[in-house]
Order: C-alpha cells, then structure tokens, then sequence
C-alpha cells in the first residue's frame, strides 16, 4: 500500500490542482459586475467545450498504453493529434455559424443576447483543444515512466500560471472572455513546453517495448469507447443546464450549480486517477488494492462532507472566492447531495480499470451512454410533475453515476465469465 500511495499522491495533487484552476476562474467571474450571469454564462459555455474537451481526456491513457516502442509513440502521438483537430471543427461551427447558435438557444432556452455571450467564449476556447490533446500526450508518457511526481509539478505551474493570468487579466480591466480564456490558454502552454522538456531529459522508454505492430485501427478501436465515456459524462451537465434553464430563476440555479458541482470535482479528480492506477500495476494484489482504494474514497468523502457541513463552505466560497450570497446558499444544499459522489466514483473505476487493462473499453462506452439516458429520462419526469429544481437536478446526477457504475460491474464481470469458459475449454 505505501508503494501505491508514492505513485498515487502526486496524481492526487494533479487532480486537486487542475481543478483548483476552474475555482479561481469562479473567484474571478464574481468579482465582475452582474456576477450572477457572469457565473452563468461561463457556466453555459464551458459545458459545451466541455462536450468536447472530454473526448481527449483518455489521451494520457492512450499513450500510457501503446506508447511503449519507437513505433507505437509515434503512431499513437499523430493519432491524438488528428483526433484533436477533428474534435475542434464542431465546436468552431458551432462558435461561428447562425445554425450553432441558433442550436444552443434552442437547447439552452436562452435569449439571443447569452448565446452571443455563450458563442463569444466558445469561438476562444475552440483553439484550446490542440494544445490540451498534446499535454494529455505528454503527461500520459510521464505516468508511464512513473514520473507522477513531474506531473504534479507541472499541474502546480498550471495552476499559478492560470492566477497569475486571472490577476493581470482582471487588473487590466479586460472582458471576461479574455480574462478567462487568456488566463487558461497561457498557462497550457506553459505547461506543454515544460512536459516536453521534462520527457526529453528525463523519460526512459519500456525495457521492454510493445506495441512495435500499433496500428491505427487498433488506436481507433481503444479510444472511440473511452472517449465516449468522457463525452457522456461532460454531457451530463448541458443537459442538467438546459431543463433547469428553463425553471423559474434558472439564470441563479444554474450559476450555483456550476459553484457547486466545480467544488465536487476536486475530489472526483482525486479518485479519478485510479484508472492510471490499474493501468501502471495491473491486476493483482487486488486484495491490497481494494483495501487501498477504500481508504483513500474514505477519506475523500470525509473532507467533502467537513467542508459541506461545517463553516467552511461559507469561508471558502464567501470570504475567500467572493462568490454572491445568493449562489451561495443554494450551492451549499448541491454540495452535500455531491458527497455521494467520491464512492460512486471510486466503485466506477474500479470495473473501468479492469475493462482497461484487458482492452474491453466498449463496456465503459455503453455505461457512459445508458448513464446520459438516465439522466435525460429522469430530468425529463422531473420536469413534467414539477419537481425540478437544483436539488433534484443533483440527485439526478447522482442517479445517472449510479447507472454508469452498474453497467461497468456488469461489463467486467461479463468478461470474467468468458474467460473462465475459454481456460475451461482449453
């Protein structure tokens, strides 16, 4: 276990820190005139970057994998970069088109006036993608060499850039879109040029290489299904945004929902890194890596629930973010219906580690989809009797993990069963 915590505390601090990044970005918005719609509009637009943003978060994975010989980085290296131009054009059509935004009205429920805001960020953070698709690269060859502690390195310089950024940004009295984006868009640079130095001095290929045969087929046949996952679960919000868009006071919810749900991210990202964890090990000791991984959900469900219930909801979002008395009260009631969130999570990726490593990712593919279905269907019946508001909003979320986490034991166990007839035959 102490073996496993060496490698899985720097991922934990990268996590924490990556995710630290969004709650300086809300520090700052509040600190905007009509901080309210500030925090919603960024709330509106970040959902949908994030829609796809999220299909590259498995890049680091990708590398992790099949980066291990000559042949296999740079293969796997021209596919992420590919992916990520090809996931920019949509979200550029969608920034710059009258069709796009007449679909995000139409989706949001919002007037013209917020999709042109909503449209005006989006236009900005489109050209984030390429440089995210190569740090995800990069860092993904840095957990490989089990150089966790360079990552978190790097995260931290991430984040203070990102401060830094925010700071001279609001300082010079720039617009919001290029405070926020400006802030972000540096920082990852600063962050890529870094890690590919770190890989260049410090980085040490597989003793062994594998992968020497990768083709691009087989990169396709990875990371279509992991990818998926991601994109379902950054599909999760829009659509949480766009039902209660349309609830009386949706502008507020919306904004204190972001609070909230951006704060349970932190320690979502900490369990998160679990899935390298399986991936860097393996299969074995489960024993002691379940013992391991109960530990760590235990105590990341009990730092959520002390910050949810005591004082310093109101210390950290009030004295220290500046985040409006109004947001504020209803994201505190959203932050403890989020506690249940690590143990979902933590139970998640357990199965999803294992459908990693044999290469079954299609199992997390249909968890991710059958969990936005949930989502979809039980918003939908909230909406019809009048029950929707930001606390049924919340406990849907919830819902929708739960789906996820039972289609992944499902998948896993699926798999099991097949091996154990195949050595039975054999």
């Amino acid at each position: 276990m102490i073996r496993y915590w060496r490698f899985y505390w720097p991922l934990a601090l990268t996590g924490l820190a990556m995710v630290l990044a969004v709650q300086f970005q809300n520090a700052a918005l509040a600190r905007f005139p009509e901080a309210v719609t500030e925090l919603a509009v960024f709330a509106l637009a970040y959902s949908a970057y994030a829609l796809f943003h999220a299909s590259l978060n498995f890049v680091a994975q990708l590398s992790n994998v099949y980066a291990r010989s000559p042949q296999g980085t740079s293969r796997s290296w021209r596919f992420a970069t590919a992916a990520s131009a090809c996931i920019m054009l949509p979200l550029l059509a969608l920034a710059h088109t009258d069709y796009g935004a007449d679909a995000l009205g139409s989706i949001y429920g919002i007037d013209d006036g917020l999709v042109e805001r909503v449209t005006e960020y989006l236009a900005y953070l489109a050209p984030l993608l390429l440089i995210s698709a190569q740090r995800f690269y990069y860092n993904g060859l840095l957990v490989q060499a089990r150089l966790t502690g360079w990552v978190t390195t790097l995260t931290v310089v991430y984040l203070t850039s990102v401060l830094v950024g925010l700071i001279i940004g609001f300082t010079l009295g720039l617009k919001p879109v290029h405070v926020l984006v400006g802030a972000e868009g540096i920082a990852l640079l600063i962050q890529l040029a870094l890690s590919v130095l770190i890989k260049a001095s410090r980085y040490a290929p597989p003793a062994d290489p594998e992968h020497a045969d990768l083709s691009y087929g087989e990169l396709l046949r990875f990371y279509l299904p992991v990818s998926t996952t991601a994109v379902m679960f950054a599909l999760s919000r829009p659509i949480l945004y766009a039902f209660v868009a349309r609830t009386p006071n949706g502008v507020l919810a919306i904004a204190a929902m972001r609070v909230a749900f951006d704060f349970a991210t932190i320690f979502q990202q900490a369990a998160n890194q679990f899935r390298h964890f399986f991936v860097t090990f393996g299969w074995n000791d489960l024993g002691i890596k379940r013992r391991f991984l109960t530990v760590i959900c235990a105590g990341i469900t009990a730092i959520m629930l002390a910050v949810a219930l005591t004082p310093l909801s109101e210390l950290i979002w009030g004295k220290l973010m500046g985040i409006p008395e109004p947001v504020r009260d209803i994201a505190e009631h959203v932050l403890v219906v989020m506690c249940l969130m690590p143990a979902l999570i933590v139970f998640r990726n357990y199965y999803h580690g294992r459908l990693m490593v044999e290469r079954r990712t299609s199992g997390m593919a249909a968890g991710g989809i059958l969990r936005v279905i949930a989502i979809l269907l039980a918003a939908q019946a909230c909406t019809m009797m009048g029950w929707l508001n930001y606390l049924s909003a919340s406990f849907i979320l919830i819902l929708g993990f739960l789906v996820e986490a039972l289609v992944a034991l499902v998948a896993a166990q699926k798999g099991q069963g097949l091996r154990a007839n195949a050595t039975a035959n054999m």
